[in-house]
């Protein structure tokens, strides 16, 4: 749902395609306690990262895992989120919090469930 979508500039009126390209552990990339989800936002490189301890966080509170796409979902709804209420993508890295992280994480699920089978 959110590895391919468009997403409406709150303030520019334009449409943005997004397309999720690439998932990395940032712990060996940058140093950071995160995994990074790359989007191209009509073709600019956009950099979402959620950290790690949300992962944890989620076991703690549901039992689940986060999957890998589901990280994907997370990292997709904040940034659909993000242009779409007018916190605008002037930036290439994006850093979530862990609190930040399980609220798009319920929000995308929400939304998938909404979604007609």
């Amino acid at each position: 749902m959110f590895e391919n979508f468009t997403a409406t500039d709150r303030w520019a009126k334009k449409s943005a395609h997004c397309v999720y390209q690439a998932q990395i552990v940032a712990i060996a990339t940058r140093h950071a306690d995160a995994v990074d989800y790359k989007f191209l936002v009509d073709g600019r490189k956009v950099w979402v990262a959620l950290p790690h301890p949300a992962w944890v966080e989620y076991k703690k509170r549901t039992g689940r895992i986060i999957t890998d796409s589901l990280g994907v979902e997370i990292a997709g709804h904040y940034l659909k989120s993000a242009l779409e209420s007018g916190e605008g993508l002037g930036s290439e890295m994006y850093s979530l919090t862990v609190e930040e992280t399980l609220a798009h994480l319920d929000a995308a699920i929400a939304e998938m469930q909404a979604q007609p089978a």
